[in-house]
């Protein structure tokens, strides 16, 4: 297991990850929702996953969100180094009317496509923070991620159509193999 800290004047942070475990989870953000898709990432992607986090969610759960997202991406990159990786996933995921598609490229640049149409909240959860989370992902992660809604109304179901979707796209781009596939020989 993996354990990364970021402390902040806004934020205190403890991330731990075992990319090869088996999808158990203990996630404490103090943002139910947020646990709630946290948890989908980690059972989903099949990635062990412990997030503590306090916030100044009295402002709001901007900083808490993000910051999770950072030390997230950073646990994932830190836990593929000196290992072959698949490098490439993606997945098609419905979630009742909601119908999902991720890409991941883990190849140490970043750029998220997220083409979903949440806005609003969802219970008292900000749903623009779901981009918010996957940009400081996927840039401390290195990846190139693209998350494009196919279909769907009901924006908890679009919200845990993403979350399971990247974690399906995840857990094949980390999927161990011999040698990470580079024509450059490097990522």
């Amino acid at each position: 297991m993996i354990e990364l800290k970021r402390k902040t004047k806004e934020t205190d942070i403890v991330v731990g990850i075992d990319i090869d475990g088996k999808g158990n989870f203990d996630i404490d953000t103090g943002i139910g929702f947020f646990d709630h898709m946290l948890s989908a990432l980690s059972k989903h992607s099949g990635i062990d996953l412990m997030v503590k986090a306090k916030g100044d969610l009295e402002v709001d759960f901007h900083h808490t969100v993000e910051d999770v997202g950072i030390v997230l991406g950073q646990a994932i990159k830190k836990s593929l180094e000196g290992r072959g990786f698949a490098r490439f996933g993606w997945a098609i995921i419905p979630m009742d009317d909601a119908l999902v598609l991720s890409s991941i490229d883990i190849c140490n640049r970043f750029y998220l496509n997220f083409d979903v149409g949440l806005r609003g909240n969802i219970g008292n959860f900000d749903s623009e923070l779901i981009e918010e989370f996957f940009r400081a992902f996927a840039f401390n992660g290195g990846m190139v991620l693209h998350i494009k809604q196919l279909s769907g109304m009901n924006k908890h179901h679009i919200a845990e159509a993403v979350f399971k979707s990247v974690a399906h796209s995840l857990k094949a781009a980390i999927r161990r193999t011999d040698q990470t596939p580079s024509t450059k020989g490097t990522l």
